[in-house]
């Protein structure tokens, strides 16, 4: 089978692309492990299918790079959009649905796109960490210093501890900065640190309020570049009108065989 593909990277989030709309294709796990592989395929920390869904402008259907279906990926969620945008299926603004839920996302000129991200819950803060959900499961580590944090080894060991089984949990290591905060995520389903996270930057800056109100805009440094966070927290323990703004960009498109 000859797949058409497209890949983008959401500051350095990578992921292949396909327009699954006519005659669907159904990726089994090897498959997708395979495309999405660094050395064997054509690299990428996961896949996302464009379909057909009533209602909505598309469904994005969200696989990470060890093949398995995913939660929510914020990156992703702008680097579809552009997609959609390039199919000339939308203009500046969508509505999608995802596996969380409904989203809507809004392209502006300079090329940066805003995406919605579903309102926070319930956000548990401790001394050392805070543990939230942004559309999938981030465990928030204060650090002083991200760029001698152990991100691989401590990531992987905090994503597998028992009490976050079986799915697993993301792990963002976080330093407060002038301007705002610096991450690195440990990312399961990748297994792996990848350049940036979505949900990621997006659960940091929410816990980083902690105990504080009101309405916030918070920058956020990445291995792969700045993205910005803005939300209303009308209590300690939730987040509402929660937009993850940044890039999403094309990088090549192609052919390969299954």
């Amino acid at each position: 089978m000859k797949l058409h593909f497209y890949k983008y990277h959401g500051a350095g989030n990578d992921f292949i692309l396909v327009d699954n709309r006519e005659n669907p294709v159904t990726f089994n796990k090897e498959q997708v492990a395979l495309l999405c592989h660094r050395h064997y395929g054509i690299g990428a920390d996961g896949l996302m299918l464009l379909e057909n869904a009533a209602g909505y402008d598309f469904r994005m259907v969200y696989y990470n790079s060890d093949g398995g279906e995913s939660t929510m990926c914020g990156n992703g969620g702008r680097c579809i959009t552009a997609f959609a945008h390039h199919l000339g299926l939308i203009a500046d603004t969508t509505t999608f649905i995802a596996i969380d839920g409904k989203h809507t996302a809004s392209i502006h000129p300079d090329g940066t796109i805003s995406l919605q991200i579903q309102e926070v819950q319930a956000i548990q803060h401790y001394d050392t960490y805070a543990i939230l959900n942004t559309g999938s499961p981030h465990y928030v580590l204060w650090t002083g210093d991200t760029d001698h944090a152990d991100v691989f080894h401590e990531g992987r060991r905090l994503r597998n501890l028992p009490e976050f089984q079986p799915g697993g949990i993301n792990v963002n290591f976080v330093q407060q900065v002038d301007g705002g905060l610096k991450v690195r995520t440990y990312e399961r389903g990748v297994e792996d640190e990848t350049m940036s996270c979505g949900t990621g930057v997006t659960a940091a800056a929410i816990a980083a309020t902690k105990d504080a109100t009101g309405n916030f805009t918070i920058p956020v440094f990445t291995p792969g570049g700045r993205l910005e966070i803005s939300f209303t927290k009308d209590t300690s323990s939730t987040a509402k009108n929660v937009v993850l703004k940044g890039p999403a960009v094309f990088v090549f498109e192609g052919d390969i065989i299954l």
